[in-house]
Formats: structure tokens, sequence, C-alpha cells
């Protein structure tokens, strides 16, 4: 696996698609929300040297690689800068093609085969040479003698000369001779003999050798999307495997002392591990081969040879759970002894406590979110789906966004970008109207089920009152 550590390219904006609700077309990255700065506008991005962290000593020596939760918040930016700026770029590998659906390819596929490899009939009907037909019409057709018929399907090479017809089926192999195919509609049918009814320039209905690709074209660019059409035209070339770029290994981990399996009826004070589950499916919707590890162990030896096992597997570890604040807590003891991670304050709503760090001899990238359902969702969609989405090799790391009028009144924390489950829908008169399931304090499983997006409000923006515009943001499966 190797690893570019710059991305240079997706530096400085980092705005997602606006899309103006009447055309459907896309609009400036500048577009006003509810008087702030839409979600995502343009940004300094911020390098942040691992030595000079705030709330880190640099002059100090450090006993373990474990990093306190940051004084000075974090913008949404930063944080996803850093998981960016770090995630890795799996080497390219062969699959079946079948199995390489939905990948970006990593080769130029050159064809070693002309497609069509021999003329063919584009349709049914009769071969003929061109210049038999000249002339003719309905009221005076051309009378040409029926010598033979073809089907699609291995056949012996045949020909025709002048005032001589051929019945052909699409796909057959064409007489040599012809250069044209008469539709049948455009004659009597005619089994011995044929009235023609249309004179046809050279080429007419015919599939030339090679024109579709010919040897040595190129089938497949690399960075091409491959989807049915281009499975098919690898199948066509000959190739039943292709380089792609290959989909991240994404293990998902679950930390607390109250979480329990879903087999398993929750005692007092316990809950279901749905989060594994959750970020999991997140994961492979957003492209990644996705490893539910379920919920990590209490004891600290067998919990650092989970991680270590799990390293070994995963391009990235992503790990939910309700963290120490100000103070080790299990985990990240654990985490310490494997790499840096750093936990830090982000200026976002739900869920502003976040990690992010690297683990292991390979500096495997790990991101921490928070534990509560609803909020590691939300930091999914603001983190790691850009990131699966880079190591994918994907161009539009962030979902498209709409402008929407809000059903309701919006409350905000101030310099916290906040994330809420809601329903967005098409207005009658044109447009979108979007209604928030949940106030971003009360998160039920249920309610969020219920949303199709998520609505963004700005930092700077406490209150959205009925009927004002918000950024919202699709959440369309496999979007």
């Amino acid at each position: 696996m190797t690893e570019d550590r710059t991305r240079g390219w997706f530096r400085g904006a980092r705005e997602t698609t606006q899309l103006d609700l009447a055309t459907g077309t896309a609009t400036g990255s500048g577009a006003a929300v509810a008087g702030t700065q839409a979600i995502g506008g343009t940004h300094a991005t911020v390098q942040v040297d691992r030595d000079q962290l705030p709330g880190v000593d640099a002059a100090e020596p450090r006993t373990d690689s474990w990093a306190v939760a940051e004084p000075v918040v974090r913008t949404v930016e930063q944080h996803l800068d850093l998981i960016l700026a770090a995630a890795p770029t799996p080497d390219p590998i062969q699959l079946a093609v079948l199995d390489a659906q939905g990948l970006l390819c990593a080769e130029h596929v050159v064809s070693t085969r002309d497609l069509p490899a021999f003329e063919q009939a584009a349709l049914d009907g009769y071969a003929a040479r061109s210049v038999d037909t000249a002339g003719a019409s309905p009221e005076d057709p051309v009378g040409l003698a029926v010598v033979g018929e073809s089907l699609a399907g291995p056949a012996e090479p045949s020909a025709i000369g002048p005032g001589l017809a051929h019945k052909v089926a699409a796909g057959a192999m064409l007489p040599t001779g012809a250069d044209v195919v008469v539709p049948t509609v455009w004659t009597d049918g005619g089994a011995a003999h044929v009235g023609v009814h249309a004179e046809l320039a050279p080429g007419t209905y015919v599939r030339r050798t090679g024109e579709d690709v010919a040897v040595g074209d190129t089938a497949v660019s690399p960075n091409t999307p491959i989807g049915p059409a281009q499975i098919s035209l690898l199948a066509a070339v000959g190739r039943d495997r292709v380089l792609v770029h290959p989909r991240p290994r994404v293990t998902v981990l679950c930390a607390g002392s109250e979480l329990v399996d879903v087999g398993t009826q929750p005692g007092p004070g316990q809950v279901v591990d749905v989060n594994s589950y959750a970020l999991a499916a997140a994961a492979r919707d957003a492209g990644a081969e996705a490893y539910r590890g379920g919920i990590l162990p209490r004891d600290r030896r067998k919990l650092v040879e989970l991680l270590e096992s799990q390293l070994l597997r995963s391009d990235v570890v992503l790990i939910s759970g309700t963290f120490a604040g100000g103070g080790f807590d299990l985990v990240q003891e654990a985490l310490a002894q494997l790499g840096e991670v750093t936990f830090a304050q982000v200026a976002m709503h739900p869920g502003p406590v976040q990690a992010f760090g690297r683990l292991g001899r390979d500096g495997v990238p790990v991101i921490c979110v928070p534990g509560e359902p609803a909020a590691a969702l939300v930091a999914f969609e603001v983190f790691v789906r850009p990131a699966i989405r880079l190591m994918l090799g994907k161009r539009q790391l962030f979902r498209r966004t709409v402008q929407a009028v809000s059903a309701q009144q919006l409350l905000s924390p101030l310099g916290y970008r906040q994330y809420l489950h809601g329903q967005v829908m098409r207005h009658p008169d044109g447009g979108y109207v979007v209604e928030p399931v949940d106030d971003g304090q009360d998160a039920a499983l249920a309610r969020t089920a219920r949303s199709n997006c998520l609505v963004v409000v700005d930092e700077d923006v406490t209150e959205v009152a009925p009927g004002g515009l918000v950024t919202v943001m699709p959440m369309l499966l496999g979007g």
C-alpha cells in the first residue's frame, strides 16, 4: 500500500456543489444561507504540525502518543483536512470485471480485437450493392435476385455480384461485394426476387470492421468509472479481468462498557450496539469494503491485541464511543500504545468531540466519532465519507446540496455548525421545503431513520426563521 500524504488537489475550496432549485444547475460557491455563507465556503486550509498542536508543549518530553483534548476548537474544515491529508492510496489490484463494478479503472485497456470483428448487417433486410439501388423508389422499384440467406452466428463466407441480393438478419456476416443493407420495410419482402423501394448510399445499415473499436484503440481509460457499459466493452475486447482502484478496507469498532450485541437482551443501564452496524453500512454505501469489528473488549491486553490485528486488514479504522474529555480512558490508553491519536473539540453539533491519528507501523488512519448514534452518522458524513471517496479516486468527494425553505424555526448554538436530520420535499410551487425531524438535542433513532437529508446551519447563525433558506444535504443511497 502506498500513501500520498499531500493530496494537493483537494486543498482550497471546501464547498459541496450547490444546485439551483429552479433549473437544477450548479450555482456559484458563495451562495448565502439564511444570512451567512453556505456550508463549505472557501476557507484557508490549515497545516497542523503535530509537535505544535495547541495544548501540547513541544519542549516537554512525550511519555506517550496520546494527546489531550485541545483547548482551541478546530473548525470542521481543519479537522477534515487532517483526515484527507492522511487518507492512504491503496495500490491498484486486478479484479474480475463483474467485481470491478462501481470502481475506477486504473489502466489503459487497449483492444487487441476489432469491434465488430467482421462487416455485419445492422438490421434485418437484404445485403446488396449500393450501385444496384440507384434510382429505386416505391413507384419504380429495382428488382434483385435473392441468392442466399444469412443468420447471426457462424457462417461460411459468401459473395454477391451485380443485380444480386442476400437476405440477412441483424448481426449476420455481410457477403463480399455488398456495401448496403436494405431494410425489409423498404422492399416487397420477396424470397427469390426482391423489389427495392429506396436508393441507398454506400455503408447504409452496415457495421464496418473495427468502426466501434479497432486493434490498438483504448477501450477504457484510467479513472473511468466501471459500470454496465464498460463491463460490456471489456468483455467484448476479451478482458475478463481489469486493474482498478480497490475499495478501501474500513474496520468499524465500538467502545463502551454499556454496549451489548444485538442478540443479547440489554440489562439495566445497557444499550444495544447499533453504531457498528450503522457505520459499517454507511461505509459500504460510500463504496468501502466494510468490516464490523463489534464491541471493543474491556481488558487492556485484549484490546491492544484486537486493535493490532485490525490494523493488518484495514486502510482506515473507525471507532465510535464516548471518550474521556480530560484524562485517559481504557481505549485511549490502548491507542496510545499503537500510535498518536489527538482528541479535540470540533466546532460542530452534534458530537463536537472528535479524534484522529495514525496507528501501527504503517500509520493506518484511525478516526474516532461520537458514541451517540445520530451524532456518529453525522460525523461519518462530514469526515469519513469524503475520505473513503478520496481513497476510491473519486473527484466529487462531497454530496451535492440544495437550498431549501425551512418549514419551521431553527435554533443553533453560536460558533458551531449545526447538522439536523430532516425531511426535504419538493414544493408544489417549485423548489424545496425542509422540516427537521429533531432539534439537535433529542436524537431518537426512529426519527433519524425517517430523515432523508441533513439540514446545515452555519457557525454564525443562531436562528433561522420559518421561511428562511438553509443548506440541505440529501442523503441519497450510494449518492
